[in-house]
Formats: structure tokens, sequence, C-alpha cells
């Protein structure tokens, strides 16, 4: 099974990329609120970065795919951060989010009904998170286009040939984009600052989770093809 493909089955130079990525993102949350200006934005891209360098060093077909999955959250981590560039890096994780669904529904797997309607609710999900959490002064529409994207690349991975790794990777990623939108209206989960911690905890966990677990599964098909 895809799931239990072991660890030691992965090429060692993407165990050091996703190690190194582990390091970058764990920097960012210590360093972040003491470094400023470009080395905080460098940080903050890198560990995805070199997510997607690691994906580029899996010998299988898909890689280049997931490996542009993560670079587009890598740019959308540095559009960010930039002034005046905010919804250019929202379509950035937009479009990595469109690229990932195609690329999941390629992996789909025989579904049973609970897989199906955890499906359908993440995309209810992404229908309801916009009317409920966007801030004043965020287009309405330009979020609910993210939100089902963002809901549908977690919705294709729960019913993807993918271990379930992947699967709560995306589910951190909705996770978090769920409480970066309510600090943005000014609400908060846990209090500020834990909140910006959780926003980052579950952003970067749910790509590395998303990384590994996608990789495991290309690995696995390719030495079981159906």
């Amino acid at each position: 099974m895809i799931a239990r493909l072991p660890l030691a089955g992965l090429p060692l130079r993407f165990l050091v990329l996703v190690g190194a990525a582990l390091a970058a993102g764990l920097f960012y949350l210590l360093l972040s609120p003491l470094i400023d200006g470009a080395a905080d934005v460098a940080l903050k891209g890198s560990g995805v970065a070199l997510l997607a360098l690691a994906a580029l060093q899996l010998p299988v077909r898909g890689a280049g795919r997931l490996a542009l999955v993560m670079a587009l959250g890598a740019a959308g981590d540095v559009l960010l951060e930039l002034p005046g560039l905010f919804l250019a890096g929202g379509a950035s994780f937009a479009a990595g989010h469109l690229v990932a669904i195609l690329f999941y529904a390629q992996h789909r797997r025989q579904t049973v009904a609970v897989d199906r309607i955890i499906a359908a609710l993440l995309i209810l999900y992404g229908l309801a998170m916009p009317p409920l959490l966007t801030p004043a002064g965020l287009p309405v529409g330009f979020t609910m286009i993210y939100a089902v994207l963002l809901c549908g690349m977690a919705a294709s991975l729960w019913i993807s040939r993918f271990p379930r790794l992947a699967a709560l990777g995306g589910l951190l990623f909705v996770l978090s984009d769920t409480v970066l939108v309510l600090r943005m209206g000014g609400g908060h989960l846990l209090g500020p600052a834990l909140d910006g911690a959780l926003v980052w905890i579950s952003y970067f966990g749910g790509q590395w989770l998303i990384a590994l677990g996608v990789a495991r599964g290309l690995l696995a098909r390719a030495a079981h093809p159906d």
C-alpha cells in the first residue's frame, strides 16, 4: 500500500533537502520577530523553495508537478511580504492550488461514502469561509475563488491515492489560511501572538507533509503500478 512505503525508500538527496526545508521553517518561526526587510522575506520563502528543489530529486513521473506546486507556494510566501503585492501573492497560491487539484485528480482512488462526504464538506467550507471571515476592504469574490481552490486542493488530496500524511497537510493548510483571514479581520483564535505562530506552523507543516506524502505516493506508484 502507498501509505506504508518506508521513509528509507526516499532518495537521500530528497531527504537532505526536506530536512533543510524543515530547519528553514523552524528558523523562520524563531527568527522572524528579530529580523526584517530582505532577510525576513528570503528566510520566509526559503523553506518551501527547498521543498520544490527536493521534489525535483524524485526520479519519478509527477515530480515536476509537485515541484511546481511548491514553487508557486514559495513565490506566494515572498510576494505576500512585499508592499503592494498581497493580491499577487494570493494569486500565486491560488495558481498552486489549481495545479495541485489537476495533479492530484490524476491519482484519484476508489472512495467510500465517508470520503466523498468529507471532500464535499471541504468544498462547502470553501464557499462558506469568505462571507464569514473576509475582512473589510478585501474583495469577497477574490477570497471566494481562493478559498474554493484551497479547499478543493485539500479535498483532492483526501480522495487521492497519496498517503493520509499528504491529506493531513492539506487540512493544516486550510487551518492556516482560516486563522490568517480571521486575524486580518481583527479576530483571533488563541491570541495575537499564538495565532501568528499557529498560522506559520500549520501552513509550513502542511506544505512539508504534502511534499513528503506525495513523494512517498509517487515512488510507491512507480514501484507498484496498477
